[in-house]
């Protein structure tokens, strides 16, 4: 009898039909695919340079269609995004020669500011697909790119430099490809960081969005269809009842995103969390959790399998993930030598074209002007850097190291972060016009508006990322106060504090291109700085004046990094990696 009861019945091992939960993840998938289907034809809508609407209508009606527009561009940008950050992150971190190049560019890269991006891309890919809306499509989507990308390359490069060597072991013995470890290692290892810079930088993205909808380069005006080009469009005409209709439409997005993507992302990424000790309480996610119960998640992984299992095999000639623990030294210098000459030629040829560019045009004289609009911007940045650092990483450690905390506050400061701040320029203008405030000193305001979340954002990754088991030993040996600060939370947070740190600074330099000059109705507030320059120059569509604009901007961004944030960098690697 005891035997028959070990014995499994036939509805054991019948398999399971479908439940409602499948029906429901099901259909949503279904509306997902029918929704971009439908909105394909748009996006390759007959377009002329010289027809072209200059704004789009502010009825609100249309605000469901620009917000789903919106959103496709900034879903199409993050997956442009996740792909750079892995290609160009993994080159900058694994080889060594590259690392020397790739780390400056990507400085330079994240200085430069979104309009000077859209100033040479518009043209371009309105060439590039010529009668079809889809070129200024595209040029949108890359302005939106060049607003997220820099971000998390840094962070994810960050993961992978100061990855423990036990893993680097755990890889060689294990005889991984080098698509193997990439997949195995470096991703898991860097996905909670990667994840909320993403986050962050998805929320960084909304700042620019009416910048990259709304387009004015070279005396042209062009507007597409999107909750930013809406905004754009009320702002001009002066109604503070359509801009708060657009902000209440934006806050809706802002939360609905964060409740259907973001808040299962970071949820999600709590399984690649590597500690001794389980925390005492994870974030959760409605939606993740519907989603593992389901069975249609599994049915695609199984469809999608056979694909990992080939791009193994396609894979395997790259070889190993090893490097060798000697190299000829002769080899090693010759090398070098051949690497340097390349990137100096390179360097010297760019170099010299834009001097003789400069020197036929307005002269080089212009620089002495834009130096010194640019040390008024730099004040602003240094300025705000400070007084983001001072408010914020109390806060974002107080967020991050109390998991019940996080999950009701992370909802608010993404919602906070993400809003973007230029929606409300019309308001900070009557509020600096009623107060006498210039906006010499208000557009530092609006910089850190758009700039103060990267620091925020990055010590609470931090300070959630602590392992528990560290926790637990500060609070058994009682240490408390600032003794608790300077041994125990400081050094813990102190790498990603800098990752926030030269993205907030980054991001401050490209927000004052938006909060150096302001416009609502017949109101015009310029600030003495480089953003108004650069804002004034892509306007009129004088190139000299930008690429002037760009260098100087340059000069400044990566002056600091080299003197200030590539020391705090390495001391970050070497001191305080966990």
């Amino acid at each position: 009898m005891a035997a028959e009861d070990r014995v499994p019945t036939r509805g054991v091992l019948r398999r399971p039909g479908l439940r409602p939960v499948d029906i429901m993840v099901a259909l949503a998938l279904v509306g997902l695919l029918y929704g971009l289907l439908r909105l394909a034809p748009s996006l390759g809508a007959p377009f002329l340079p010289r027809t072209a609407p200059a704004q789009v209508s502010t009825d609100p009606a249309n605000l469901p269609f620009y917000a789903v527009r919106s959103l496709l561009r900034m879903f199409a940008a993050l997956i442009a995004s996740v792909l750079f950050t892995f290609v160009y992150s993994s080159a900058a971190a694994r080889l060594r020669r590259a690392e020397k190049v790739l780390l400056p560019i990507l400085d330079i890269l994240q200085s430069v500011p979104v309009l000077a991006f859209l100033s040479i891309t518009v043209t371009a890919f309105i060439a590039l697909f010529p009668g079809s809306e889809l070129g200024l499509e595209c040029a949108s989507v890359f302005a939106i790119f060049t607003a997220m990308a820099w971000n998390m390359t840094f962070a994810f490069y960050y993961s992978l430099v100061s990855q423990p060597r036990d893993l680097d072991e755990a890889s060689r013995i294990m005889r991984l490809t080098k698509w193997q470890r990439f997949w195995k290692i470096d991703v898991p290892s860097g996905m909670i960081p990667l994840v909320w810079n993403g986050m962050m930088s998805f929320g960084g993205a909304w700042f620019f969005l009416a910048a990259s909808e709304s387009i004015s380069v070279l005396n042209q005006q062009y507007a597409l269809p999107g909750i930013g080009s809406y905004a754009a469009a009320a702002a001009a005409k002066g109604d503070l009842g359509e801009i708060g209709i657009a902000t209440a439409v934006m806050v809706a997005m802002v939360v609905g995103v964060n409740f259907l993507f973001w808040r299962p992302m970071t949820a999600w990424a709590e399984r690649f969390r590597v500690e001794e000790s389980e925390s005492a309480e994870k974030p959760r996610s409605l939606v993740l959790n519907t989603l593992r119960r389901s069975a249609i998640p599994g049915l695609l992984a199984g469809a999608l399998r056979p694909l990992g299992r080939a791009l193994d095999s396609a894979t395997r000639p790259f070889g190993l993930a090893e490097h060798p623990l000697e190299r000829p030294v002769l080899r090693r210098r010759a090398g070098d030598v051949v690497f340097t000459l390349v990137v100096g030629a390179a360097v010297l040829y760019g170099g010299w074209q834009s001097f003789d560019y400069l020197r036929s045009t307005v002269g080089f004289g212009e620089f002495g002007h834009a130096f010194e609009q640019g040390a008024a911007t730099f004040g602003r940045v240094l300025l705000l850097l400070c007084l983001a650092t001072v408010v914020w990483v109390p806060i974002g450690v107080w967020i991050g190291m109390n998991p019940r905390i996080t999950r009701y506050a992370q909802p608010v400061v993404q919602v906070l972060a993400s809003f973007p701040a230029n929606f409300l320029f019309p308001f900070a203008i009557a509020a600096f016009v009623a107060l006498g405030i210039t906006l010499n000193w208000g557009s530092i305001l609006l910089m850190a508006l758009g700039a103060q979340w990267y620091i925020l954002f990055n010590v609470i990754a931090g300070a959630s990322a602590v392992p528990s088991d560290l926790r637990e030993a500060m609070a058994n040996l009682g240490v408390r106060g600032w003794l608790r600060w300077r041994t125990f939370i400081l050094p813990a947070i102190f790498p990603y504090y800098v990752t926030g740190g030269i993205t907030a600074a980054g991001g401050a330099w490209n927000a004052s291109i938006v909060a150096e000059v302001v416009d609502y109705g017949h109101q015009h507030l310029t600030a003495f700085g480089l953003g108004s320059y650069i804002a004034q120059a892509t306007r009129v569509g004088d190139h000299p004046k930008i690429l002037i604009g760009v260098i100087v901007m340059i000069v400044y961004v990566v002056t600091l990094n080299r003197l200030v944030w590539r020391r705090l960098y390495r001391i970050a690697q070497t001191r305080y990696a966990l």
